[in-house]
């Protein structure tokens, strides 16, 4: 929602296993903590205006729950779902009803690891994926998202994105 200095409400949700960030595969994943992913979306979110909330874990149901819990409260959802993107019809439901952009985020190219990981239930029912770029995925993501959520207000941007 936009508050009255015109703050925009984003949710960043972490699935299973992201919480292992910078310990496990960091040749996959890189060294950098969640903290220290969520510091730089911090960073970047404040220089575009938005006002970023985060959400991690390991649970199905509460990442469902955290999307049920963002309709009404929130202009935009980044979701890096991990092995959930794979598996869960019930994850891409609750995304599909979120009536806001979202975009899927992998660190990772999933389109190059194994085959079971190039298929997302998530990636139909989002805005948009971004995926192999590290950090960088959410940042840019967080760009997408920002750009996406000024053209739901009809603001447009200088270039016309």
């Amino acid at each position: 929602m936009t508050d009255s200095q015109g703050s925009r409400h984003i949710r960043v949700i972490h699935g299973p296993n992201l919480n292992m960030l910078g310990q496990r595969d960091p040749d996959i994943y890189g060294t950098l903590t969640l903290e220290g992913v969520n510091a730089r979306i911090s960073e970047k979110a404040q220089t575009l205006g938005l006002d970023v909330a985060f959400f991690q874990s390991n649970h199905e149901g509460d990442l469902i729950d955290m999307i049920h819990m963002a309709v009404g409260t929130t202009r935009g959802l980044l979701i890096n779902p991990g092995g959930l993107t794979h598996t869960s019809v019930a994850l891409a439901d609750a995304m599909e009803a979120y009536p806001h952009p979202c975009i899927e985020v992998h660190l990772s190219n999933i389109y190059r690891r194994e085959e079971f990981r190039r298929h997302s239930y998530v990636s139909p029912v989002v805005s948009g994926v971004i995926c192999g770029f590290g950090l960088n995925s959410y940042l840019l993501a967080l760009e997408a998202l920002h750009g996406l959520i000024l053209a739901e207000e009809g603001v447009t941007r200088p270039g016309g994105a």
